[in-house]
């Protein structure tokens, strides 16, 4: 190991980057030294700049994979060599605009029918019933179910935050069920094969999108599809949009806004002006 290697993986680790962000941004800077058969501390802007387009150009890269190159890249510069550049130095890629797909409540049910195991309609059940993220759902250990208070804690969420979710009595109902019937070893609920460790994500995403082709839904159905869906269900029933951030884990309230773009029920329930034209122009003194 180069030291130069050792000490961006010491300050990922002062600033307590989540294990997964340290892995990609190290991942991507060796990627990058790679491409130039050089020490990135012998490369500038100029080089970066080149990299970023050959991902954009040859590589055909997402605007979101292109951007976690810059964000490993700007750590990189800025905080482990101390280069006396900024922000603006690291250009991201513009992403499109896109509203995310939400399954309407019959879809839903017609879903969860065609999911093959127990082990995985629990799982996946918590994702749509708490509004859990994949990675949060298949981590969670029996000790994270307040059966009292009806809560779900999630440990270490996205950005390293604690917060509780709600424990739908039907979740606590099918959670019990699903224990009763595995008896899976703690500390975890969903246990992996291998001691002491969770289920994998990949393993749900792909029982996910078996049960996906087997439901004969058009819309694509991913396990983050769930959490869309639990977000805008719940703003159909009347649920204030700051509880739905703080149940979501949000750190913005625009991030969880857009969900009001996607509710056909609230949308459809807006009334025109056009519609209310003839009654305005009465009040209209003549």
């Amino acid at each position: 190991m180069t030291a130069l290697r050792q000490r961006m993986i010491d300050d990922l680790q002062l600033r307590n980057l989540a294990p997964a962000t340290q892995r990609n941004y190290i991942a991507h800077v060796a990627a990058y030294a790679r491409f130039f058969h050089q020490s990135p501390d012998q490369l500038g802007l100029e080089h970066v700049r080149e990299y970023l387009l050959y991902l954009l150009q040859e590589r055909h890269l997402s605007p979101e994979g292109v951007n976690q190159q810059v964000s490993a890249l700007k750590f990189l510069y800025l905080t482990t060599l101390e280069m006396p550049w900024n922000s603006v130095d690291f250009p991201r890629a513009k992403r499109p605009h896109k509203l995310p797909v939400v399954l309407s409540q019959e879809e839903v049910v017609q879903f969860f029918d065609h999911v093959g195991t127990l082990r995985h309609r629990a799982a996946l059940m918590t994702c749509y019933g708490a509004g859990l993220r994949i990675s949060e759902s298949v981590a969670l250990k029996v000790s994270d179910i307040d059966s009292q208070r009806m809560v779900l804690r999630v440990e270490q969420g996205k950005g390293r935050k604690d917060r509780f979710a709600p424990l739908s009595p039907r979740l606590l109902t099918l959670l019990r069920t699903y224990w009763r019937a595995a008896r899976p070893a703690e500390p975890y609920l969903f246990p992996s094969c291998r001691s002491g460790q969770h289920l994998h994500a990949a393993s749900l995403q792909s029982a996910c999108h078996d049960a996906w082709l087997r439901s004969g839904l058009r819309k694509r159905v991913t396990p983050h599809t769930l959490r869309h869906s639990f977000a805008t269900h719940l703003l159909e029933n009347g649920t204030d949009v700051r509880i739905i951030q703080v149940l979501l884990g949000h750190s913005l309230l625009e991030t969880t806004a857009r969900y009001t773009a996607v509710s056909p029920q609230l949308i459809g329930a807006t009334v025109s002006p056009l519609d209310r034209l003839d009654q305005n122009a009465k009040r209209v003194p003549r």
